[in-house]
Formats: C-alpha cells, structure tokens, sequence
C-alpha cells in the first residue's frame, strides 16, 4: 500500500523529475498555487517561474543542490525549501516545500550529548 504522507500535510509540497517535469503536488500546494481547475502536472516547473527564479531552478536541474530562503506574500511570511531528492541513490529531481512561518516563531537551541 502506498501512503502519501504529504497529502494532507499544512506544507505545500511539488516533486518534480530531473528534467523539470512536475510529477506531483499535495493538496495544499495546489490550493496555494493553481487557479481552481487548473492542472500543471506532467508540465515544465520552469515554465511556472519568472526570471531570476527560472534560471536558478534550471541550475539546480543541472546541478543538484538545496535552496532556503524566505519570502513575503500577501502578508505570509514563507520558508522556501528546495531540495534534491533520490531514488536508489540516483538523482531524480528535486521537491520544494513552502511553509507559512508563524509572525513569532521560537528558536531553540540545544546542547549536544556529551
């Protein structure tokens, strides 16, 4: 049985193959960036970002790497978090996560073992 741990999950999350393909998107990444009845699966990722974002997201194709930052929309606050991913320790592409950061959010610090 496959389980989709990410379907309803409070993070938006897009996997894409390492040709750009957009294989799949949870309910909450469709909600936050498709119009209703729109479908964008199986089209370019890069065709979905304006520049400077399309020839950075092309560069991660290339070249697989992670990318964190944070963004401000519509007042929501988001961590951006894209990531290669692998299967049987071949790249295939990457996921982005978005996450809607809280306006305070603690920072813990912890010690480690000794």
């Amino acid at each position: 049985m496959k389980r989709d741990y990410f379907e309803g999950a409070d993070v938006a999350v897009t996997i894409c193959d390492k040709n750009g393909k957009i294989l799949d998107m949870n309910k909450k990444s469709r909600k936050t960036f498709l119009k209703p009845g729109e479908d964008i699966i199986g089209k370019n990722v890069l065709d979905c970002h304006p520049e400077p974002a399309r020839s950075l997201l092309d560069d991660m194709l290339k070249n697989p790497r992670t990318n964190i930052y944070t963004v401000e929309k519509e007042g929501l606050k988001k961590l951006i978090f894209q990531t290669p991913w692998y299967d049987n320790d071949e790249y295939a592409g990457f996921m982005e996560l978005s996450i809607v950061l809280p306006a305070s959010i603690p920072n813990k610090v912890r010690k480690p073992k000794l």
